[in-house]
Parts: structure tokens; C-alpha cells; sequence
């Protein structure tokens, strides 16, 4: 049997030209057995499943880069601004306070990653993911064109200067682009519009920012690439507890096609009258066209991301040779050994069921949530003091944080206060900013049992939000003067 392509046949250290010992088993589909890189340089093979996946991907980027750009009632539909730690989602606008709904929301994505994976199987890494949708479609396909006959050479091709430096060229103005597109999910396309039109010395941090996010695509689909997917994500070796043996993967069926065999090795089954061989040819169509390098004859890996490209390179060679199409399908591990697969179990019931109550609550707690959050700050000065005529003075610090993205004014009042003021109000706040008012009250002493004094605090703005929050202050002990 032939080795691979991209596989070579002696191993020698690259830096010495010494000989290196071998490895009895490759440990990674991307190193060779003494070590070294393996590259890919993975074949094309036409089908339902690459046009399928070229549909999704190239839809996808319009998606990646449109989405900064939309709007939902002026707001930006998605826009993480780490700095103010407001984070928008649909138009919602998510505080530092919304622990809960953060926590509900990171809940939910995770439980469907779940449900997804226990149905599908790696279907997000192959079809969705960025890293594959970037590499196989936009910066691979780059690469073909300007290697041309050396992409089929194995190995990294030798290319004439002007060909890479060429293909370099076209590689940095794409990372810049996808950097910028990336820099815009955490300051919206108007700042970085204006950032662009301006000069890299009135906004260092984010020039840095975006030549950095370059750097890194640079490194990663020039130089990691496949390694990614392979050493880096941690989602492939979650396969273990993400799936069962009725999971979707993608599978060799060896009932079918072992004993494995050449063409013509079968010609010469049929004159000596030896065992009928399988329907694989042992081609090694599905290997050099995986773009992670495995053998799916060699059953479920880590290393596959589900792309189906040893579906299609299966399926021409099926069709070439009059066999029925699906010796490498998608199916499960119960489902290639016994011929049923089945898809109602335990986890597909109970990570819906989960999936649904975790939304319903995200749901509720999100309509709960006011315009405006009021939180009471303490003080840092002494918390009351008793007046000549035996009322009490004391302080509240109310916080209030606006939730909307228009310019707010609030009014504060305690209707149990004999007094109420602060210089302070009407207290002006931003959209998405919270400001601080402190309100001084004068209270009746006989308000006061053990120390504290019940109150209620109403905060209205000029848009017609208005709310009452319970809270206390404090004050003398009751039938004593003195601070607390």
C-alpha cells in the first residue's frame, strides 16, 4: 500500500538531516511520526455537502460582517462595550448588575451546545464555526490560486517569491479587514469609522488592538491553521461526554467496506476464486481530502470536525465504480453496527425540557427589568444627626443607573420625610451611564424603633418610569440619642 500524500516516506530532522527514531503510531494527524509538521494541503472534493457548506459559510461571512452595522430601535443589535461593561443583545442593554441574566443567558447557550451536540454531533465545527469558515473558504481557496500546481505537491510549496510574497500580501489586507470587523462588536462602526479617519496616535489602545487581532490571524491561518481545531479547542475532546453512540456523526461502515482492496486485486479474487473484497477500494480519497489529515476508516476521532469531505470524495468513487453511495455517511456508532438508530433518549428529552425553563426565566427576569436600576449606596459620613427641635436629620445615597440609551432626569422623593432635599435634583443621567443624587431628610424621632427609621423612596423620570423602593435609614435608638 501506497503511504498517504503529504505523508513522507523517510523521516529526517529537519534542522540536522539526521535520522530520527519513529513513532510506532502517529500520536497527531498534523505531526509526522518523528515529530515534524504535518501540512495539509487538503484535496477538493465536490459535492452536496462542500455546496451545502460553501452556501452556509459564505452566508455566514455577510453575517459575521453585517451584523455591527444593524440597528434595532437605535440601538446596536449586538455591540460589547468592555470598557463601560454594557453589554447589547438585540437591542437589550446588559449591566455588571444583571448578574442573573448573564448567568441565565451563558446557561441557555451552553445547554444548547449540548442538545445540539447529542443530535447532531460536531455539526457547528464543520459547518458554522469561524475558524473553519475562514480557512477552508476564504484563505485556503486564496491559497490554491496563487500555488496553483504547487498546492498539489505535498508538503509547504516551493513558490516563487513574487507568488508568496503576493499571497502574504492578500492574506494581511484580509486579516486587517476581518480585525477591524472584529474591533467594531466592542466599539460600534461609528467610533471606528472615525478612528479609521483619523490618526493611530489619538487612539493608541485600539490601533494596537486591531494590529494585534491581525497578528493573530496572521499566525493562525498562515501558520496554525488546522492545529486550532486539533491541539487548541477544547470541544473536540468533549466529544466523550457530548455524545453517545446514538449521536450523528460521520462514520465508516466496515460491515460494508471490509475487506478493503485494490481494483485490480479483485480481478484477481475473481479468477483464483478468493473471498469477495468490500466496497472500499482503499483509495486514500477520504484522507487526503480531510482537511485535519485522520482516516475516518479508522472510526470516530477527536480530530473530526464533521465537514463531510470524505462523504463526497466517498461518493464520487461510489458512483465511479457502480456502488451504492454511503459506505462513509452520516450516522451513528449504534446505528453503523446495528442498523437502527435511535433518537428519543434520555439526554435529547431532558436538555430541551432544561433548555425551555432557563429561557422562560431569562424571559421573565428580562420583562422584569425597569428603565432605570436605584440602588442605596452608603454613606461615608455620620449617618444622622438629631436637631434642636428633636427631629432627625439623616442621608441616603441613591444610585440610579439608566438603562435606556436616551438622556434621562429623575426626581427623588420620600413621601415619610417631613423634609426632602439635594442639590442634586432633577439628577441628569446618559443612556446606559448612573449618576449618584444624596438626598438629605429630616424625620420625625418618633420613626424610629431600634435604630431605624422604614421609608419609601419614589424615583420618576421626565419619560413618564416611575417606582418606589423600600429601604431605611438609621437614627437613635429608641428612648436614647446618640450615633449608630
Amino acid at each position: 500500500m501506497t503511504a498517504p500524500p503529504n505523508e513522507p516516506e523517510t523521516q529526517r530532522s529537519a534542522a540536522s538531516g539526521a535520522d530520527i527514531p519513529e513513532a510506532e503510531e502517529r500520536v497527531l494527524s498534523t505531526l509526522n511520526k518523528d515529530g515534524s509538521r504535518r501540512w495539509m494541503r487538503p484535496r477538493i472534493s465536490t459535492g452536496r455537502f462542500l455546496t451545502g457548506r460553501r452556501v452556509v459559510a459564505y452566508s455566514l461571512m455577510v453575517v459575521f460582517t453585517g451584523l455591527p452595522y444593524v440597528s434595532v430601535n437605535g440601538m446596536p443589535l449586538i455591540l460589547l462595550d468592555v470598557p463601560n461593561r454594557a453589554f447589547t443583545f438585540f437591542g437589550k442593554t446588559f449591566l455588571p448588575t444583571d448578574t442573573l441574566l448573564l448567568a441565565f443567558l451563558l446557561l441557555a447557550v451552553f445547554i444548547g451546545i449540548f442538545l445540539i451536540t447529542a443530535l447532531f454531533g460536531r455539526l457547528w465545527c464543520g459547518w458554522a464555526c469561524p475558524q473553519t469558515v475562514y480557512m477552508e473558504f476564504l484563505y485556503r481557496p486564496i491559497e490554491r490560486l496563487f500555488e496553483g500546481r504547487h498546492y498539489r505537491s505535498g508538503g509547504r510549496a516551493q513558490l516563487p517569491p513574487w507568488r508568496r510574497l503576493a499571497k502574504y500580501g492578500v492574506y494581511l489586507v484580509l486579516s486587517m479587514f476581518l480585525a477591524h470587523t472584529f474591533l467594531a462588536y466592542f466599539v460600534g462602526v461609528d467610533t471606528l469609522f472615525q478612528w479609521v479617519r483619523g490618526s493611530p496616535a489619538e487612539h493608541p489602545t485600539a490601533f494596537v488592538v486591531m494590529a494585534a487581532t491581525t497578528g493573530l490571524m496572521m499566525f493562525d491561518f498562515c501558520y496554525f491553521r488546522e492545529q486550532v481545531c486539533t491541539l487548541m479547542c477544547p470541544y473536540g475532546r468533549f466529544q466523550s461526554v457530548l455524545l453517545d453512540r446514538q449521536s450523528l456523526i460521520i462514520g465508516y461502515d466496515p460491515g460494508r467496506g471490509e475487506p478493503r482492496g485494490k481494483l485490480k486485486k479483485r480481478s484477481d479474487d475473481l479468477v483464483t476464486g478468493t473471498t469477495e473484497r468490500g466496497d472500499c477500494i482503499d483509495c486514500h480519497l477520504c484522507v487526503v481530502t480531510c482537511p485535519t489529515g485522520i482516516d475516518i476508516r479508522d472510526g470516530l476521532q477527536m480530530e473530526c470536525v464533521g465537514c463531510a469531505q470524505c462523504i463526497d470524495a466517498c461518493d464520487e468513487v461510489m458512483d465511479r465504480i457502480k456502488r451504492p453511495r454511503g459506505l462513509i455517511r452520516h450516522s451513528s456508532q449504534a446505528a453503523m453496527e446495528t442498523g437502527r438508530r435511535r433518537v428519543l433518549r434520555p439526554r435529547v428529552v431532558i436538555y430541551p425540557v432544561l433548555l425551555v425553563i432557563v429561557l422562560t426565566l431569562f424571559g421573565v427576569t428580562l420583562a422584569g427589568k425597569a428603565e432605570a436600576d436605584v440602588d442605596f449606596l452608603r454613606t461615608r459620613s455620620r449617618p444622622y444627626v438629631v436637631l434642636d427641635s428633636g427631629q432627625v436629620s439623616a442621608q441616603v445615597l441613591v444610585k440610579i443607573t439608566n438603562r435606556t440609551q436616551e438622556p434621562r432626569r429623575y426626581e427623588i422623593d420620600v413621601p415619610e420625610a417631613e423634609e426632602a432635599t439635594s442639590p442634586d435634583l432633577p439628577l441628569t443621567v446618559d443612556g446606559g451611564e448612573a449618576s449618584t443624587a444624596t438626598v438629605r431628610l429630616v424625620l420625625a424621632r418618633e420613626r424610629f424603633h431600634q435604630g431605624r427609621a422604614p421609608i419609601s423612596v419614589r424615583v420618576s423620570d421626565d419619560n413618564g418610569f416611575t417606582a418606589a423602593f423600600d429601604h431605611h435609614v438609621l437614627g437613635p435608638l429608641f428612648g436614647g440619642e446618640g450615633g449608630s
